[in-house]
């Protein structure tokens, strides 16, 4: 009789086991499939000067790094609409959005740059979109702000994930790449934009920011009271690859030179967080390495 109950207890016991372990099964594979990963590239604009590294030579490895890594959302700096128009033909189950930084017009004339966002049309749903420039004057179409060489943007994307239905904002940007000041104000203007814009929401912030983290406009960004912080540092997994992103088309990561950076608001989780340094016998495929994490949405 007690053999009897000992052995009932004994495969209850293993039911209950079997039952959690296929729930928990089952919540891992689900938290899994929500994760999507972000990347930020500067791809180089298109520049005859570069020789060897000119754009038709490296559209193919840029477009691969893209496929390969399985990005499903990509912040894309230097970019102009004929490199937009080649990479979307490259990668079919892309789209973007964007506006140039000249003239605020999705097709310049002569081209110029786009801080666009390329995101795959089967994961995520355009809900709003906008451009504005780092400024004084943010809304001004072509602005210069402070001592900017250049005009600068950010163009900014309310994507809805249609796996698991939730919201979240994806900032995109390219700092300056001379004025001190400018950077710094930038990322005093890009912080307030962001509070403006998206509120209480999951918020992504990429883009090329010109500065290492000892520099103003990163502790701003990455600062106590910012509400944002560096992915690198939040990833649940230890960081892979090299700890700098500016190549130069030469080294994997020149040191000291990390200044291509993910942020991410409490409300994203970030599992994995790389710097990819792949090259294709010595040639890479832009003067950037793109950083990539795998996120998901609390």
């Amino acid at each position: 009789m007690y053999r009897v109950i000992e052995n009932r207890s004994l495969w209850f016991g293993k039911q209950v086991l079997g039952i959690i372990l296929f729930l928990l099964f089952v919540t891992t594979v689900g938290m899994a499939q929500q994760d999507f990963r972000v990347m930020t590239f500067n791809i180089r604009f298109a520049n005859p000067e570069d020789g060897v590294n000119y754009w038709p030579n490296r559209k193919e490895l840029v477009a691969s790094m893209i496929r390969y890594h399985e990005a499903d959302v990509v912040g894309l700096q230097e970019a102009m609409r004929s490199q937009l128009d080649e990479l979307v033909a490259l990668l079919p189950d892309y789209a973007w959005y964007g506006l140039c930084r000249t003239d605020g017009s999705t097709h310049p004339e002569p081209d110029n740059e786009f801080s666009a966002i390329l995101y795959r049309k089967a994961r995520f749903e355009l809900l709003e979109s906008a451009t504005f420039w780092l400024s004084e004057t943010p809304k001004e179409v072509g602005s210069k702000g402070w001592d900017a060489a250049l005009p600068r943007i950010s163009t900014w994307v309310r994507f809805e994930d249609k796996l698991s239905g939730k919201e979240f904002y994806h900032f995109n940007t390219h700092f300056d790449h001379r004025g001190v000041q400018a950077r710094a104000e930038s990322a005093r203007l890009l912080l307030e934009q962001i509070r403006e814009i998206a509120g209480n929401g999951p918020v992504i912030l990429t883009g090329d920011f010109n500065c290492v983290p000892t520099d103003e406009p990163y502790r701003i960004l990455a600062g106590k009271d910012s509400g944002l912080a560096d992915a690198f540092f939040q990833s649940e997994i230890p960081h892979h690859g090299p700890l700098s992103t500016w190549s130069g088309f030469q080294f994997p990561g020149l040191p000291g030179r990390r200044i291509d950076y993910i942020f991410v608001n409490e409300k994203v989780k970030v599992h994995k967080h790389a710097i990819l340094s792949e090259s294709w016998s010595g040639r890479f495929p832009s003067d950037h390495l793109p950083v990539l994490a795998e996120v998901r949405l609390e």
